[in-house]
């Protein structure tokens, strides 16, 4: 629980925000199809600044205010897979975002939430890492850029595809990073269980 009592953090309203934002923003990319596209990807554009501010944010007072629980931390990386992955979905279906990038970014947060399940049985802990919060920064700019995309191509691609092709990298970089975190962590573990 966290500090004072209540049931429910700051910071854990903030994630929980991003995840309400995810219905939204793919209901307005959606909807483009059908009507002022340029409008509502405006409007899905500013729900996903509003959601990479609250990223920042959860965090920001979490460390400020020394709030920890095992129920925030889920919270917060759960919330930032569905927001992440809901919006790709959701660009890919509406011909703004690469499949394949899209399969890229989305099997590494699965793996990396599968990873987390796994250690989490033993009571391990791998803390997030500056390329992790590299690779969420990175995600949110071209989820906006591919929201609010410049009318012509820059060489042969859009400049929000480039940023997106840079987001399935950072991505698979910092998936690495991770593995490589998860993997010192198992063996620390198997050390001192040793007899």
């Amino acid at each position: 629980m966290p500090r004072g009592g209540s049931p429910i953090s700051i910071p854990d309203l903030l994630a929980l925000f991003r995840v309400m934002c995810v219905p939204a923003i793919i209901g307005l990319v959606l909807a483009t199809e059908h009507t002022a596209g340029r409008y509502l990807f405006g409007i899905a554009t500013v729900l996903v600044i509003c959601a990479g501010l609250s990223d920042f944010l959860d965090g920001y007072i979490a460390r400020r205010q020394g709030i920890s629980s095992t129920f925030g931390a889920f919270l917060d990386t759960t919330a930032d897979k569905i927001l992440v992955s809901g919006v790709l979905i959701a660009l890919v279906s509406v011909d703004r975002a690469s499949v394949w990038v899209t399969v890229i970014i989305m099997t590494r947060e699965f793996v990396v939430m599968a990873i987390r399940s796994v250690v989490a049985i033993d009571g391990t802990l791998v803390p997030a890492s500056v390329a992790g919060k590299t690779k969420a920064a990175v995600q949110f700019f071209a989820l906006g850029f591919a929201m609010m995309r410049f009318p012509d191509p820059w060489g042969p691609l859009y400049f929000d595809e480039y940023w997106m092709w840079l987001a399935g990298a950072v991505t698979m970089l910092s998936g690495w990073d991770y593995a490589v975190k998860f993997w010192q962590a198992v063996r620390q573990a198997g050390r001192t269980t040793d007899p």
